[in-house]
């Protein structure tokens, strides 16, 4: 082997070595989880005991249509989460950017509605780099699709009356709708009537390909094909 040929090959290495460190080094900026999930459902589903039967004996307080049935307006402290799963850990975003409308009625699930949407430039992992990459146009496209929404079309399991401070199990169909793209799904979700407000904390998962994104992804890190969306509300009359 000439020395030429050395000079080349050592040219190449010290190249692949660079590009490589590089790639890893601004792939590692975008790693990091900053955003815990809170949920907004009480600490303690222990049953409220101030109310007493006929007998003397304490009752759990629950609340029905009087209370339940109407208009509700999703108010401040909801967020919206989604998660993603790399070969490294989990990332969570949030956006707390959450607007929209219900009407319960727990006499009859299929006089229920809901609708909600969340403003895309709210979206928050507490990475500044991450957060403008996910934004851009080869994922969530902001600039064109400023809004993602969701509308429900059926609720499944609803009960006629809830105790107060407790959760109940839901069922929720409806339409979700990133970039343009609707998608049918359905959460999975936990309700309780609480403060006079209704808390609703539900999950679902959808897939990069759902919305014709790319599963990102790099000779250093690989990214999970899921997408887990976990919506925390409070619904307040």
């Amino acid at each position: 082997m000439n020395k030429k040929t050395k000079t080349w090959i050592i040219t190449g290495v010290v190249a692949v070595a660079i590009i490589g460190g590089g790639g890893y080094y601004l792939t590692n900026s975008y790693l990091g989880n900053n955003v815990e999930i809170e949920q907004v459902l009480p600490a303690s589903t222990a049953t409220s005991t101030t109310a007493v039967d006929s007998t003397g004996t304490p009752v759990a307080n629950v609340v029905g249509a009087e209370q339940l049935n109407g208009d509700w307006n999703i108010s401040e402290g909801s967020k919206v989460y989604f998660s993603v799963t790399t070969s490294q850990e989990t990332v969570n975003f949030v956006d707390e950017q959450v607007s929209g409308k219900w009407t319960i009625n727990v006499d009859d699930a299929s006089q229920m509605k809901a609708e909600g949407q969340i403003e895309m430039d709210g979206i928050d992992s507490g990475n500044g780099q991450r957060d403008g990459h996910v934004k851009q146009a080869d994922f969530f496209d902001i600039a064109t699709y400023p809004q993602a929404t969701f509308t429900a079309t059926s609720f499944e399991g609803l009960p006629a009356e809830w105790p107060v401070g407790q959760t109940v199990d839901v069922k929720m169909n409806g339409t979700l709708t990133v970039k343009g793209v609707e998608k049918e799904v359905t959460f999975d979700a936990k309700a309780a009537y609480d403060n006079d407000q209704v808390l609703l904390s539900a999950t679902s998962m959808v897939t990069f390909e759902d919305f014709g994104m790319e599963n990102p992804h790099s000779v250093v890190l690989s990214t999970e094909n899921d997408i887990k969306l976990q919506l925390e509300l409070k619904l307040t009359k």
